[in-house]
C-alpha cells in the first residue's frame, strides 16, 4: 500500500483576531500628522495671505527727533535786473552794440531815427515861442493899465485938491462979505464931486490892474502849458538814443541794424552782471507754507553753498508748480550766467521732539491713512496719522510709537492685505 502525507500533516490552532483599534491605528497616526501639516500651512496662511521677499521693500524705524521741513529744487539763474528797451517811436534804428558786449551806464546802444517825432518838435517850439512872446506882451499890458490907471487916480486926487482949495477960498471970502452964499455952496459941491471922481479912479484902477493881471496869468499859463508838451516831445526825442541804466551787458538784440522799426518795438536787452536771483519750480503742496524772506541755501556746480532768502512767490499755479525766486544773501557765485543752473534748498521751520519717520511713498499711499508695520517677519496694516513732512521724513501724530518699524517703500505690491509675510 501507498502511504499518505498524513503523517507530515500538522494541526494548528487558528490565532484570535486582532481589535480594530490597532488596524487603524497607523492610518491615524498619518492622518494626525496630514492634519497638523495642514493646521501648520493654514496658521502660515492666516498669518499672511501673500509672501513678499524682504530685498524689495525698505523698513525704517520710528524714533523721536527734530523734524527739519525743507524744500529741494533744481533752480535757474536769471538776472534780477534785466530790462528789454523798445522804440518810443516808428524809425530806422542804428545799433552801436553787439550781444554780448559790456557797457558802463549812460553808454549809447542804439539811435533811432524818427523825422516825424524831430518835426514835431520843432513845431511845438515854435507854438511855444509864440506864446511866450503874448505872455511878455500881456505883462506889458498888464504894466501900461496899471500905470494909466494910476495916473488917473492922481488926476483925480490932484483935481479934489484944487476943489478943496477953491472951498476955502470961496469960505474965507463969504465969511468977509465978498461972495454970495450961493458961490460957497458951488465950491462945496465940487469938492463933493472931486471926492466921487478919486473914489472911482481908485476903484477903476484896482479892476484894471486885476483885469490886467488875470490876462497876464492867462497867457503865462498857456505858455507853461506849452513849455510841458515841448519838455515831452523833447524828452521822446532824447529817449530816440537808446543808452544804458546801469553797468551790465547787452542780452539779446531783437532788432536788424538800419532797418525800419515799429512804435514800441523791442530793440535789444541789458543784463545787470552784478544782481543775479535762482528761480525755482515748487510743487503746489508746498506752495502755501512758502513766504518771503524764508532763508534757503543755493549750490553751484562746485558744490559750495550760498545762503539766500526768498525774494518772491509767483500769485498763480502754472501745471501744478509755482515758480519761486531766491536771492543772495550775502555774496553770489562769480562767473554766474543766465540760465546756470543751481540746487536750492528752502528751511522752511524746524518742529521739536517730534515722532518721526523716514519718509518713503507709503506716505501718498492709501491717502495717508495706513501704515504697514512690521510684527516679527508679518507686515501689519495700521491706521495712522501724518502731521508735516519734509523732504526725508514725515512727522507721525498717531498710530505709531517710538521703536516700530514701518514699511516705507515697497508696500504698494501689498494691494489692500491687512497682513503679508516679509520673508
Amino acid at each position: 500500500m501507498i502511504r499518505d502525507t498524513s503523517a507530515q500533516d500538522q494541526v494548528l490552532t487558528s490565532r484570535q483576531q486582532p481589535a480594530a483599534w490597532r488596524r487603524w491605528l497607523w492610518p491615524g497616526v498619518a492622518a494626525v500628522a496630514v492634519l497638523a501639516a495642514i493646521a501648520w500651512a493654514v496658521s502660515a496662511w492666516s498669518s499672511g495671505s501673500r509672501s513678499f521677499d524682504g530685498a524689495r521693500v525698505r523698513i525704517a524705524e520710528v524714533k523721536r527727533g527734530d523734524l527739519v521741513r525743507d524744500i529741494a529744487a533744481d533752480g535757474r539763474v536769471i538776472a534780477a535786473n534785466s530790462p528789454v528797451l523798445y522804440a518810443i517811436s516808428a524809425g530806422t534804428v542804428d545799433l552801436k552794440v553787439v550781444a554780448g558786449d559790456v557797457v558802463k551806464q549812460g553808454t549809447e546802444l542804439a539811435v533811432i531815427d524818427s523825422p516825424e517825432l524831430r518835426s514835431k518838435l520843432a513845431q511845438e517850439q515854435a507854438t511855444l515861442a509864440g506864446l511866450e512872446a503874448e505872455a511878455s506882451r500881456a505883462a506889458l499890458d498888464t504894466t501900461l493899465a496899471r500905470a494909466e490907471a494910476e495916473k488917473l487916480t492922481d488926476q483925480a486926487g490932484i483935481e479934489r485938491q484944487a476943489a478943496e482949495r477953491d472951498l476955502e477960498r470961496y469960505q474965507r471970502a463969504f465969511s468977509g462979505g465978498a461972495v454970495a452964499q450961493v458961490d460957497l455952496a458951488k465950491a462945496q459941491d465940487g469938492l463933493r464931486k472931486a471926492d466921487i471922481e478919486l473914489q472911482h479912479a481908485r476903484k477903476d484902477s484896482s479892476i484894471k490892474s486885476q483885469g490886467a493881471d488875470l490876462d497876464a496869468r492867462n497867457k503865462r499859463l498857456l505858455a507853461d502849458r506849452q513849455r510841458a508838451v515841448v519838455a515831452e516831445v523833447q524828452r521822446q526825442v532824447d529817449a530816440l538814443t537808446l543808452r544804458a541804466p546801469f553797468d551790465g551787458q547787452v542780452g539779446q538784440v531783437q532788432a536788424v541794424q538800419h532797418t525800419q522799426v515799429a512804435a514800441n518795438a523791442a530793440i535789444l536787452g541789458v543784463v545787470d552782471l552784478s544782481k543775479f536771483e535762482v528761480e525755482i519750480k515748487v510743487p503746489e503742496s508746498f506752495a502755501r507754507d512758502l513766504a518771503i524772506g524764508m532763508p534757503a541755501q543755493l549750490t553751484s556746480g562746485s558744490g559750495e553753498p550760498f545762503p539766500g532768502a526768498i525774494s518772491a512767490v509767483s500769485p498763480e499755479v502754472v501745471n501744478g508748480e509755482v515758480n519761486a525766486r531766491i536771492r543772495f544773501s550775502d555774496k553770489q557765485p562769480p562767473g554766474l550766467r543766465q540760465s546756470q543752473r543751481m540746487s536750492a534748498r528752502v528751511l522752511m521751520d524746524t518742529r521739536r521732539n517730534v515722532l518721526k519717520v523716514e519718509r518713503g511713498p507709503f506716505v501718498e499711499q492709501s491717502g495717508g491713512r495706513y501704515a504697514y508695520v512690521m510684527d516679527g517677519n508679518a507686515a501689519v496694516r495700521r491706521p495712522v496719522q501724518f502731521g508735516t513732512a519734509s523732504l526725508g521724513e514725515v512727522e507721525i501724530l498717531s498710530g505709531l510709537k517710538p521703536g516700530d518699524r514701518v514699511v516705507v517703500s515697497g508696500s504698494d505690491a501689498f494691494g489692500d492685505a491687512e497682513r503679508v509675510t516679509v520673508n
